[in-house]
């Protein structure tokens, strides 16, 4: 577990950011972890939702490693990218960094995780995921 500072990914864009709240404590006084893995999923429903041009349902966590404690006062930021589009499943890497410290910044890695989302009707059936969009 490395506590080295880092920078924010300056050439992406968090989907989410969040503060957690005293309320968001364990026992031992930093974040539950069920918090963080909640945020993510969130974090991860983002890119894989506009993708789908739909609804998504979590269909599987592929990795989730905690790296860092989070505090309450942190800004912690989500991180999701695409990394594999199937036929009605999306994989989504997500990378949370905490920034702490206002007085004098410092950013971490806290967690990373890989998620796959199934796209599914309204009625919660799967379906497939319609062709990309042109840009």
């Amino acid at each position: 577990m490395s506590d080295a500072p880092v920078q924010l990914p300056a050439h992406r864009m968090p989907v989410l950011r969040v503060m957690p709240m005293p309320r968001d404590l364990n026992p031992a006084g930093d974040v539950f972890g069920g918090w963080i893995m909640s945020q993510v999923d969130i974090a991860g429903a983002v890119p894989a939702r506009q993708r789908a041009r739909g609804r998504v349902a979590t269909i599987s966590v592929n990795s989730f490693v905690f790296k860092q404690p989070v505090s309450v006062g942190d800004i912690v930021s989500f991180y999701a990218d695409i990394v594999r589009v199937g036929k009605s499943s999306i994989t989504v890497d997500v990378e949370v960094y905490a920034e702490r410290n206002p007085e004098d910044p410092v950013v971490v890695k806290v967690t990373e995780a890989v998620l796959t989302y199934v796209a599914v009707s309204d009625s919660g059936v799967k379906r497939d995921i319609p062709p990309e969009v042109a840009a």
